[in-house]
């Protein structure tokens, strides 16, 4: 018989405020998508300009997240992804990579753990925590 790992022994954040983030790194990345290839070609019908703003998510969450701990969102919403062991090596960029595609392929942040932890977080082994709980880690 084999059990689940044990969740992280800290609070996770409330999915209010990792939705909050979210719509504020989906902006973000809309209105720099709009900074380069303008107003008319985003609004153009058929324009691959969606496609875009996700590839623009996708790498900008992942590499500022290896780089200060979350995305543009989860900065400006006081959030952070820390590893769900609590260990001090860095995040790796790849894992991270990875648990941005999966958060835009949507389901794996829809399916969640009872400690809060959402798939793309137990597949990489990291929690979305807020700001207070990430400085009283001794991060």
């Amino acid at each position: 018989m084999t059990t689940a790992a044990p969740g992280p022994r800290f609070e996770t954040a409330s999915w209010a405020r990792r939705i909050a983030a979210l719509a504020v790194d989906w902006l973000a990345s809309t209105l720099v998508v709009i900074a380069f290839i303008g107003l008319d070609a985003y609004t153009e019908t058929g324009s691959p300009a969606p496609a875009y703003v996700l590839a623009v998510y996708v790498v900008e969450s992942a590499v500022l997240t290896w780089l200060v701990g979350g995305s543009f969102g989860k900065v400006a919403t006081r959030l952070r992804v820390v590893r769900a062991d609590l260990g001090t090596r860095p995040l790796n960029p790849l894992v991270l990579l990875a648990r941005q595609v999966g958060i835009a392929l949507v389901v794996p942040p829809l399916v969640y753990r009872p400690d809060g932890r959402g798939l793309h977080d137990v597949l990489a082994g990291t929690a979305t925590v807020t700001l207070q709980v990430y400085r009283s880690l001794g991060r």
